[in-house]
């Protein structure tokens, strides 16, 4: 398992798209589907898929959250066929938010937003990494992209900042020497991020969560200290950090429950994981063991 895996919220379609995503990506499979009863937001399913070596959690859980481009998905492709290809495919049902075309960073280049919602970046352009997660910071965090990418690598091991692309003079709305790109790594694993200044009407929200995935208490206590900033966001090992970007510090032992529990060692980890804000894995155990 990564140790960072995005979480995506969905109304009722997490198993639709979760056979979507995998029959469009290459090597991608359908890992696990379970249905989570008596939630606040009814019966939930649950899946978990591995996209081109990228693992996802899908959720249906109610319309709370809309998917928005403020956290898109960029995927390198080593052809223009196979670029065309993936556009084609997502593209279906969806909406180009910048048209597939040659621009000066790439000679075959889309964004668009998928029939879900989901944003995608696809580009010509070998990459170590197949998906990488790109957070755009917006509104009053535009400008916050370099301090955000700075204090991830403080918290996470294994962290890297590479060269930051950053606007010129004359390049507003937005500020000279914020950033227009910047690749880094956490956890040995790819992220990007980028500011954009414009008036876009948009900003991160739970739709799009990143998992970090945690063996013990101790890790646990440790990413909850470090990355929460908003005590009214702490619910069920959801966070919020000091720049909006939402968060689950998550037990993989209570995923390995969900997996080989029987349904009434899975209901009363359930009922056990809804009342707490930080999760505890000694009561989750006790609810585990009945």
């Amino acid at each position: 398992m990564q140790k960072i895996t995005t979480h995506l919220w969905f109304d009722t379609q997490a198993r639709e798209a979760g056979a979507f995503y995998t029959s469009v990506f290459a090597g991608s499979r359908v890992k696990s589907v379970n249905t989570l009863h008596n939630t606040p937001s009814g019966d939930v399913d649950v899946v978990a898929i591995d996209l081109a070596g990228h693992e996802f959690t899908l959720i249906s859980a109610g319309p709370l959250f809309q998917f928005n481009p403020s956290i898109s998905f960029l995927v390198a492709c080593a052809t223009k066929d196979e670029v065309d290809g993936l556009w084609v495919a997502l593209s279906d049902g969806g909406t180009a938010l910048m048209e597939l075309g040659a621009y000066p960073f790439s000679e075959r280049y889309g964004w668009l937003q998928d029939r879900y919602g989901l944003s995608w970046q696809i580009m010509l352009g070998a990459g170590a990494q197949k998906i990488t997660p790109v957070l755009m910071f917006t509104g009053k965090q535009a400008g916050n992209a370099e301090a955000a990418i700075r204090f991830y690598a403080s918290v996470f091991h294994d962290s890297n900042v590479g060269d930051m692309m950053r606007y010129g003079a004359g390049e507003g709305p937005d500020a000279e020497g914020t950033v227009k790109f910047a690749r880094f790594q956490l956890e040995g694993q790819g992220f990007a991020a980028m500011d954009s200044a414009h008036p876009h009407g948009f900003a991160f929200n739970e739709a799009i969560s990143l998992m970090v995935n945690c063996e013990t208490q101790e890790e646990i206590d440790y990413y909850w200290e470090r990355l929460s900033a908003d005590p009214r966001s702490e619910q069920c090992g959801w966070l919020k950090d000091k720049f909006g970007v939402s968060w689950q510090v998550t037990s993989t032992e209570m995923e390995t429950m969900f997996t080989h529990g029987t349904p009434q060692q899975i209901a009363r980890v359930t009922e056990a994981f809804l009342k707490m804000k930080k999760f505890d894995v000694a009561t989750l155990r006790e609810a585990y063991a009945g």
